[in-house]
This record gives structure tokens, sequence and C-alpha cells, in this order.
């Protein structure tokens, strides 16, 4: 293990992009961290408005006053981070990390398991949720079920496990998440933002309706055009009726994103020693 010189030189990748990651990397953006991060080509982000890796559609995403730009392989990235920007790639194993020598890994994509991180990825590898092992697959996991624990830096031991129940928002759990109801082409009957109510139509997955639950704001939707499988996640109603929550980054995220700083600043500050077992 090795110390950190500067913040400005700890570049850091951040495995997926969508609304969860880009949460972490807005937090260590601020911070003067240089980041980069990694999507399939063709994501399904429901939070898209708060998502940097909608730069892979647009050639760019702004998510609160940050920019972040689609670079087209690991070459195109030193020049956008000398910008001030951070690069989106799409590299769904995060082979750049050969070329571009991450001081800081964190893997950000959210599958509830590995799919391929190793502790020996980098200097410092961060695991974020279910699927990863402090000591084994990483050096750090973040908590991130809501809770007491959410944000909680684990350096040894696995996080919580999946309860597969989404968390509560405004009094509402599952029944706040849109599913696809059969496989096929969805199509987009509201925007993101926009005020439903109960049994409102908000889009289409090939022939099958998908209706607002009940009464609140469309806080996500996957992009229309989208060929998603049944039973996958499309969308997001909130209770709470807050438009500005639908364009902003999530408490959650930013907690996430705080236990990934400190994780960090601690790395530095005593490498190889910082061990915190899990209360």
């Amino acid at each position: 293990m090795e110390h950190f010189s500067a913040i400005r030189d700890t570049r850091t990748l951040i495995k997926g992009a969508g609304d969860l990651a880009s949460g972490v990397a807005l937090r260590l953006y601020r911070a003067g961290f240089p980041i980069i991060m990694t999507e399939i080509a063709h994501p399904l982000m429901v939070r898209r408005t708060v998502s940097f890796g909608e730069a892979v559609f647009n050639g760019e995403m702004v998510v609160e006053g940050v920019r972040a730009r689609h670079a087209l392989d690991a070459a195109a990235v030193p020049a956008i981070l000398a910008e001030g920007e951070i690069a989106v790639l799409v590299d769904p194993g995060a082979a750049c990390r050969h070329a571009l020598s991450p001081r800081v890994i964190v893997d950000a994509v959210m599958a509830k398991r590995n799919t391929g991180t190793a502790l020996s990825d980098a200097p410092l590898v961060i695991g974020l949720g279910p699927g990863f092992t402090a000591g084994l697959d990483c050096h750090a996991v973040i908590e991130t079920n809501r809770g007491h624990w959410l944000g909680r830096v684990i350096w040894e031991g696995p996080a919580e496990p999946d309860t597969g129940v989404p968390g509560e928002i405004g009094g509402r759990r599952a029944e706040r998440v849109l599913y696809a109801p059969v496989g096929g082409t969805l199509r987009a009957r509201v925007g993101i933002g926009d005020t439903v109510s109960t049994g409102q139509l908000i889009a289409t997955v090939a022939d099958r309706e998908v209706q607002a639950p009940f009464d609140g704001v469309l806080r996500g939707l996957i992009r229309s055009g989208a060929a998603v499988d049944p039973g996958v996640k499309i969308g997001d109603v909130d209770p709470r009726a807050e438009r500005a929550h639908c364009f902003t980054v999530s408490d959650k995220s930013l907690s996430v994103g705080g236990g990934v700083l400190e994780a960090i600043l601690a790395y530095a500050r005593r490498p190889g020693s910082t061990r915190e077992p899990r209360p």
C-alpha cells in the first residue's frame, strides 16, 4: 500500500455511471478528484437526469453544474480531465484501467454481486453495497442499504445483504418502483419531473400499459425507445411530489459518496493500517 501524493493526482475510476455512481462522482469531483467513469454501450438508467452515463447517448451530461464528456477511448481521457470535466467511457470491463492507472477504483455497478472487481485492480479498491467483502475482493465496502448504517465504511467483511425491497421514500416502498410487465420496446407518455396521478399512463412496453401507482411526480424513467426484458426496473414515482428532487442527486447517493470520500482520505492518512471492524 502506498501514500497518495495529492488529491488532484489521485485519478479515480468509477465503474458504472448511473445515479448512485454519479452521486459518488459528484462528491469526489467537488472535493478535487479527477474522475473517470465506465458504462455499458446501452445503459438502462432510470434516474437519467442525475446520471453522468447519459453522456454515452448525448456526448455530454451536466449534473448540478458539473459536466461529463464521452471519451471515445482511454487516449481521449487525459484531455477531458485537463479541461476539468468528468470522462465517461463505454468500457464494461473497465479495461481502461491498464492504460490510465487509476489510484482508486470504485465499483458502483450495483449488480448486488461482484461482476469482476479484484483487490489487485488498484492501490485502493472500494465496493458499494452487497456482493463485496472488504479484505477479500476490495479494501473497503460502503453500506448502501437505507437506514442507520447508510454510507458507513466497512473495512472488514461485507455490507448488509440485499433485501430485495426498495427503500422507503415518502411512506412508499415497493409500489413506487415501476417494472416492465413484458419484454419489448418502451415508449414514454410523460417526462421526468411531470406530475402524475393514480392510474395515469406513464409508458407502454410493447402493447402493455404502465400506470402511476399513486399521485406524485415521475422521478425517473428509462429512455423512450429502449428495449427491456420482463421485470426490469423502468421507472420511479416519488410521492413527495417535489419536482426539484428529480433533477438533483439524492440524499442516499450523497451519503454513499461521503463514505467513499472518507475511505479514500482514511487510506491516504494511514495506508495499510486502517481496519475498522463493523459494529
